[in-house]
């Protein structure tokens, strides 16, 4: 039993796919210059006035029996269609235009916007490699700044180091000439007592 149920699926999914690429060989449009008919009364049974075309703007005359209302139409012509088919927006008729105006405008803003970010993508690759030519430059400096701290501190190591052998020279001959004259003989005093 199990197995039927299981074909029964197997050839409704069948036939069902090959019936929807039928139907899609088949497509059909319905055309926009669609129209009602306007009567004389509320129904089928009135006399046809004329035709109102889909789109076409009426004024609602606050009459209604059974699924009819009693409206004016473009051509100041009085009768009554079906409630259904009024509607109190604009209709596509008069959308499109408006839409296609503008989806111009948009395409024509969208194409503007292409060149300008165009021209900011150059702008940025230029942009880019200024940046790149300017960190080049700062490292080049910044290393050139590094070897002249590097010669200035070894000047001043150099010039403090010569101060300290110029000291340690002052104090070496200041304590010699300091222990010469500690044996230098004294000249002796003479007597007062003493006579010549």
């Amino acid at each position: 039993m199990v197995w039927k149920n299981n074909v029964f699926r197997m050839l409704t999914l069948v036939a069902l796919l090959l019936l929807s690429k039928g139907l899609m060989a088949q497509t059909h449009y319905i055309t926009d210059d669609v129209f009602i008919y306007i009567h004389g009364g509320p129904g089928t049974q009135y006399r046809i006035l004329g035709s109102i075309e889909a789109g076409q703007t009426i004024t609602l005359l606050n009459e209604t029996q059974n699924d009819y209302s009693k409206v004016r139409d473009h051509k100041d012509r009085e009768g009554w269609v079906k409630s259904d088919l009024i509607e109190t927006g604009s209709s596509l008729r008069t959308r499109l235009p408006i839409i296609e105006a503008e989806l111009a405008q948009t395409k024509s803003t969208l194409a503007q916007l292409d060149q300008s970010s165009e021209s900011v993508a150059q702008q940025l690759t230029s942009s880019n490699n200024q940046i790149a030519s300017l960190q080049s430059e700062l490292a080049k400096v910044t290393n050139e700044r590094d070897t002249a701290n590097q010669q200035l501190q070894s000047i001043k190591d150099n010039a403090q180091s010569k101060m300290w052998q110029q000291g340690a020279l002052i104090a070496g001959l200041g304590a010699l000439i300091g222990i010469i004259l500690v044996y230098l003989p004294r000249p002796q005093r003479k007597q007062k007592s003493r006579w010549m």
